[in-house]
């Protein structure tokens, strides 16, 4: 059991962590993106983010609420969604971070309701209750420590330290204000007067956060030097002003300069330092070094080390996995998708793998209850085909039907039937069901299962114990090409590819273009390029897909040249040439084929491949 946060503040200096806000930008989220509801959207990135300061040496990280209150948050949240989802998810990535030995602070940040007008919509009772509410869910949580940050207020920050001790007279509580020149806030209150009342209220440290940088941030150390030795305090600085430069925000503070200035803050009675707007982790691990702080034991927790893949000290390669070293050398691989059936009768499936191996299929693979229809268990079928087909399958797994502990048990049975690949997939919503009640999990999301199933093939679980075998499973990760604005899905893609995967099976394409595109943005990321085929069979059939099947267009030539035919033969013909033009023309620039079966009809895909004589 860790050692509580005030003693440990009591004979040494606690390294804390820098900016999320600064991290995220730098990794794609826009400016105006609402920074709290990221553990929702992209809780991975999240996680990114605290896994990189972990190892740049912080011992205490932040969770991504400070903007996580009613009024912040409204116009953003769904109906769906509560300010408890948006906190508690914070917490909970925040925590598997941490694991057991590193410390976890709530942040909460000023409501934007102050400076309160007289007689305006808002009343003090509000923000109360606001404060209350977020805080309710941290200490539900867990955390190790509340921190209220960045107030330039000291009557919203005295309602959130009374909302707090409403709650919880034990919980470490830290107070930190911004006082942007001489010690002064917005407010008017000098630093060591917002000490005083901070601490008469019930806080257990004060300190300063965000605001013009070190220099500023020296002068409001200077008048609460009094209470060095009598209570921790804090500091976290900014990076120096903000400066735009082509449409970017940079802070020009060096590491090095700002270790120098919190050496000062320390002697003057510092005990929780880190960084605000416009520090990184390597703002960080420059404060570890210089200020010869202790940092953090190499033992690895749950996400620790994912963004290097190191989950050990000496990580293995990213080998590409028994199915992609299976693959022909001197053809072009296919893979065949089939859905397993909704029912239990699973001769013709059995039926189409026998004669699609035949064909010169190398791989079948087996969606996991698409569109969150009820189907044959994925993973017994695919044992099934494997065993009287004789063909390799690739099993799709999906992050909505199950919590971490089912997702692993997955894996490993997964491993105990000879399966050699696995698709990686976050999962359609729950809420397309057809089965009533039913829920999404989502403990993970795609990148966080393809880092699950890597640790496998390291021979570590998600805990980081030893499985004592090594798994051998190729990793298939999706890709939804947007020819738009394709930045969002490469982004991701590159993170699926640095977390462990080896191959991508994409959406369905209908454009040679479209492809070539693709091809050139994605060819030469080290992953086997599988772009998927989908041969239609009407006009019908290519308005379904366009309009109602998530990721899927099915560009207006294709079908405006099929509704010129009355006759569904007539267009599943042309349907065919165009299908079979499409591969043969991109056979030169694609990795593989992944051709998928519509509406499960087999004898379409084996069709194709026979026509292209690809053997």
């Amino acid at each position: 059991m860790k050692e509580s946060i005030l003693e440990l503040l009591s004979h040494r200096v606690i390294l804390g962590d820098g900016a999320l806000g600064t991290y995220f930008y730098e990794n794609g989220v826009p400016l105006s993106a609402n920074l709290d509801l990221l553990n929702l959207q992209d809780p991975d990135l999240v996680a990114s983010a605290h896994e990189d300061y972990v190892r740049a040496g912080s011992q205490l990280i932040e969770t991504n609420t400070f903007g996580a209150n009613r009024f912040k948050l409204k116009g953003h949240v769904e109906k769906t969604v509560s300010v408890e989802d948006v906190v508690a998810q914070g917490v909970r990535i925040a925590k598997k971070v941490a694991g057991e030995r590193l410390y976890v602070a709530g942040s909460i940040g000023p409501t934007g309701a102050f400076p309160m007008e007289e007689g305006g919509e808002v009343s003090k009772e509000e923000v109360f209750e606001s404060f209350s509410e977020v805080i309710c869910v941290l200490l539900e949580e867990g955390v190790d420590l509340i921190l209220l940050e960045t107030f330039g207020f000291l009557e919203e920050l005295l309602l959130g330290i009374r909302a707090c001790r409403k709650q919880s007279a034990d919980i470490p509580l830290f107070a930190q204000m911004v006082f942007p020149s001489r010690g002064i806030a917005v407010d008017g209150n000098d630093a060591f007067f917002c000490a005083q009342k901070a601490l008469a209220e019930g806080a257990n440290g004060f300190g300063s956060n965000c605001g013009r940088g070190v220099k500023s941030m020296l002068e409001a150390f200077s008048l609460l030097e009094p209470l060095n030795g009598e209570v921790p305090l804090s500091a976290f600085p900014n990076a120096g002003l903000p400066e735009i430069v082509g449409h970017r925000t940079i802070y020009s503070a060096q590491p090095s300069y700002m270790a120098s200035g919190i050496a000062e803050m320390i002697k003057m009675g510092a005990r929780l330092v880190g960084g605000c707007c416009g520090t990184s982790p390597q703002h960080i691990a420059e404060f570890k070094k210089r200020l010869h702080l202790k940092g953090p034991s190499r033992r690895a927790s749950i996400f620790v080390g994912t963004k290097e893949n190191r989950v050990e000290e000496k990580a293995a390669s990213n080998a590409p996995g028994a199915l992609i070293r299976s693959l022909p050398k001197k053809r072009i691989p296919i893979l065949v998708e089939l859905d397993p059936p909704t029912h239990l009768d699973c001769g013709d499936i059995i039926l189409g793998a026998k004669e699609l191996k035949a064909a010169g299929v190398d791989a079948v693979t087996l969606a996991e209850n698409p569109l969150a229809i009820l189907r044959t268990d994925n993973l017994a079928l695919a044992r099934l085909i494997q065993e009287k087909a004789g063909i390799d399958t690739v099993v799709h797994m999906t992050c909505r039907d199950r919590n971490v502990l089912g997702l692993q048990n997955r894996i490993m049975g997964a491993h105990l039937l000879g399966i050699k690949g696995i698709l990686a997939i976050t999962g359609d919503p729950a809420t397309a069901s057809d089965q009533p009640g039913t829920s999404g999990v989502f403990d993970l999301d795609s990148i966080g299962l393809v880092r699950t199933i890597q640790n496998f093939n390291r021979g570590i679980n998600l805990a980081g114990r030893s499985v004592k075998v090594k798994t051998d499973f190729s990793i298939g990760v999706a890709f939804s090409y947007r020819p738009k604005n394709p930045e969002l899905q490469l982004k991701r893609l590159k993170r699926k590819r640095d977390q462990g995967a080896h191959f991508v099976m994409t959406q369905p394409l209908f454009d040679k273009g479209e492809i070539e595109s693709m091809m050139e943005l994605v060819g030469d990321m080290g992953l086997v390029i599988f772009p998927g085929i989908f041969p239609l069979i009407s006009a019908r059939n290519a308005e379904f897909l366009h309009n109602e099947v998530p990721g899927i267009s099915v560009p207006k030539s294709i079908r405006d040249r099929l509704w010129r035919y009355e006759k569904v033969e007539d267009q599943r013909k042309v349907a065919f040439e165009m299908t079979f033009n499409l591969v043969e023309s991109i056979l030169k620039i694609v990795h593989g084929l992944y051709i998928i079966s519509p509406l499960n009809k087999w004898k379409v895909a084996k069709k194709l491949i026979v026509h292209l004589s690809l053997s």
